[in-house]
């Protein structure tokens, strides 16, 4: 695992490191170029003050110990071409050269040269340039060693800065690991910096959505365990009245009630199933292209048995083969098979349920159910859709899950959910997949 300390102080060093050797080289060759202009400056003054000497054997070349410490190299030429003097015999320079600065090439290295013509001879200064090289390096080296060795007190304050500037997060973690089901206040937002500020604000939003989240699992298992008291309890009480039956016919009367408490319980142990897995919070499936139409068709297909017990009318009153909209075909199948299975169990005998699937201008497709029941009432159409809810005329058993599953599929999909009270009568609950639709 990456440490960002170890990255910043290793980026940092780098930087400054790399500083150091570019500020290295502008430095040496700025002092270069001063060394070579100061001597410049002192090849032509050793020039210029070798004006009024005589060189007509008047002095012998340096010898010795004192001839190699001295850098420069002094020639003299008669007007004839003829050398007079020189200072270094063993010195290996080029004969007479042009008047000025030259830098010339000799087997000993590059050579600056300074030639004057002063009373009718010719007086050449010389001196090697790696003696000019070495004392710009060395004041270049003086300059930047103390630089450089501040190396490790830089590290160990960049280590600090660094640490203090990564103390937020530090502190952002402890904040978060205090944090746990049973205290998920949000973080404080006033003492962060700037940089930490949208990392706070979307932990805040998650522990939002994760006491949302958890209040709603805690209300659906009170609620689950509420609704699944009564029928547990009503079967325990079938069960004894089994037992107690002291004629064939009241044990067959006890039994068949409690083969329906069974299925009650059943029924709702399954809608708490089908709605869990339709939540969206849990791991959805992959979405692919499903024909509404078709799926209507068996939708209806496996609920003409439970119609024709009462008589009703079921049907596929409009069926739009380009009604198509990318989801998952099992989730749209419960949401559909609910719809069709409550306007059935609430539509009386004789009476007719259709089914309808169209396609918009605009794209979108619907899904509409109809039915000829008791519909239902305004004040209660808001709170339908809560789990477990069920109206104050409801007569029809049910656990009051039917239409929050419902309503859980078309929120995975985006699409919404309307009721209207027809105006002879009925229900109709109209799904609308807003920009699913394609053609």
């Amino acid at each position: 695992m990456k440490s960002i300390r170890s990255q910043l102080l290793a980026a940092l060093l780098g930087t400054i490191s790399l500083g150091l050797l570019l500020g290295a080289f502008v430095i040496y060759r700025s002092t270069l170029a001063e060394v070579d202009d100061l001597f410049d400056y002192q090849l032509r003054q050793l020039a210029l003050s070798l004006r009024d000497q005589a060189f007509h054997n008047a002095f012998a070349p340096a010898t010795g110990d004192v001839a190699e410490d001295f850098d420069f190299v002094i020639q003299v030429w008669s007007p004839e071409g003829v050398r007079v003097y020189y200072s270094h015999p063993h010195k290996t320079l080029p004969g007479l050269v042009q008047i000025g600065y030259n830098t010339i090439q000799t087997p000993e290295g590059n050579w600056r040269v300074f030639a004057a013509k002063l009373n009718s001879l010719v007086i050449q200064v010389a001196q090697p340039l790696k003696v000019r090289n070495q004392m710009a390096l060395r004041t270049a080296m003086h300059l930047l060693i103390p630089l450089f060795a501040l190396l490790p007190v830089l590290s160990v304050l960049i280590w600090i800065l660094v640490s203090r500037g990564l103390a937020p997060l530090n502190r952002l973690a402890k904040a978060v690991a205090t944090r746990s089901p049973k205290a998920l206040e949000p973080l404080p937002e006033q003492k962060s910096p700037v940089e930490v500020l949208p990392l706070v604000r979307s932990l805040n939003d998650l522990l939002a959505r994760l006491a949302e989240a958890l209040a709603a699992q805690k209300a659906f298992i009170a609620d689950a365990a509420h609704e699944l008291r009564t029928p547990i309890a009503a079967m325990q009480l079938q069960a004894q009245l089994v037992e107690r039956a002291e004629t064939e016919e009241e044990a067959k009367v006890a039994l068949e009630d409690l083969q329906a408490g069974i299925h009650r319980a059943g029924h709702a142990v399954r809608q708490l199933l089908t709605l869990a897995r339709q939540d969206p919070d849990m791991a959805a499936k992959p979405f692919a292209s499903v024909s509404l139409a078709e799926l209507a068709r068996s939708v209806i297909g496996d609920q003409v048995a439970l119609a024709g017990a009462k008589d009703i009318d079921l049907g596929l009153a409009a069926a739009d083969e380009k009604a198509l909209v990318m989801g998952d075909t099992e989730g749209l199948r419960i949401l559909l098979a609910n719809l069709v299975e409550n306007a059935v169990r609430y539509t009386p005998p004789g009476g007719q349920v259709d089914v309808s699937v169209r396609r918009q201008e605009d794209g979108s497709a619907i899904v509409e159910v109809a039915d000829s029941g008791p519909g239902i009432a305004i004040k209660d159409q808001s709170r339908v859709f809560d789990r477990f809810y069920r109206g104050e005329a409801t007569t029809e058993p049910g656990t009051g899950l039917g239409l929050a599953i419902v309503k859980t599929v078309a929120d995975r999909h985006g699409a919404k959910v309307e009721l209207q009270n027809g105006e002879t009568g009925g229900l109709r609950v109209r799904v609308v997949f807003a920009g699913f639709g394609s053609g």
